[in-house]
């Protein structure tokens, strides 16, 4: 699994994340599939990408069933490049691709150019993150402080709540867009940003319930009844990498 150790008090978790908590039952029983979170915000609309982004950030600090427009210009760039390629490409090929980890030069013209930044204007355009320049010795940085911490600890709430309060022991039982945003942020590396804010017992649970998910098998899981492909093909992309 990718880095999730962080403060002092877990430094023991990376070599203990092999084991279950024992009575992690105990703490919270299996409840109900999870459905869409009433708290969740009508007015804001995030993408995957930005929700991504945005926790990865620190407080303080800076899948084509159909190519009609998505009104997000990062997602239409994609599709377009997506929809113009001939041969089709795997899921893993696309990813290395558009975030420029291939060093094939006839294939340099399908990389998104900007793609933090780009994420970190619509952002600050929604409202949820400002702009700043931070003055060094020889140059001038800009950065993205949150602004907007409803919404991020929503969002971090939504993703504590799927392996915690709402857990359900099945992937295929989970809200499809919390299973996406899940396998996401554990490819992104930024779990530890999700639940450092967790007591030390809830924090193992959580550790464990969600490396349960990200380390079941991507062909298996794809192909069980009612599963969402393309999570679990850029589950598998990301394991390769």
């Amino acid at each position: 699994m990718t880095t999730l150790t962080h403060r002092t008090r877990r430094a023991e978790v990376s070599k203990n994340f092999e084991k279950k908590v024992e009575s992690e039952e105990d703490f919270y029983p299996e409840r109900k599939p999870d459905v869409e979170d009433p708290g969740d915000s009508k007015d804001i609309r995030l993408t995957l990408m930005e929700e991504v982004l945005l926790l990865g950030l620190k407080d303080k600090e800076v899948l084509l069933k159909s190519d009609s427009p998505t009104g997000d210009v990062l997602l239409d760039e994609t599709l377009k490049h997506i929809k113009a390629t001939e041969p089709t490409e795997t899921v893993q090929t696309w990813i290395e691709l558009l975030t420029g980890e291939t060093w094939n030069p006839f294939k340099l013209q399908y990389q998104l150019r900007n793609v933090r930044e780009r994420l970190a204007k619509n952002l600050v355009e929604k409202g949820i993150l400002t702009t700043e320049k931070q003055n060094f010795l020889l140059f001038d940085m800009t950065t993205h402080p949150v602004t907007n911490m409803t919404e991020k600890q929503r969002l971090v709430k939504k993703l504590q709540d799927s392996v915690l309060e709402r857990w359900v022991n099945d992937p295929q039982r989970m809200d499809k867009r919390t299973l996406a945003l899940l396998v996401l942020a554990h490819s992104s590396d930024v779990l530890e940003n999700v639940f450092s804010s967790l007591t030390d017992d809830r924090y193992d649970v959580a550790m464990n319930r969600a490396k349960d998910i990200v380390e079941l098998d991507p062909e298996v899981e794809g192909t069980k009844h009612s599963a969402t492909e393309m999570i679990w093909a850029v589950l598998a992309a990301f394991n390769k990498s």
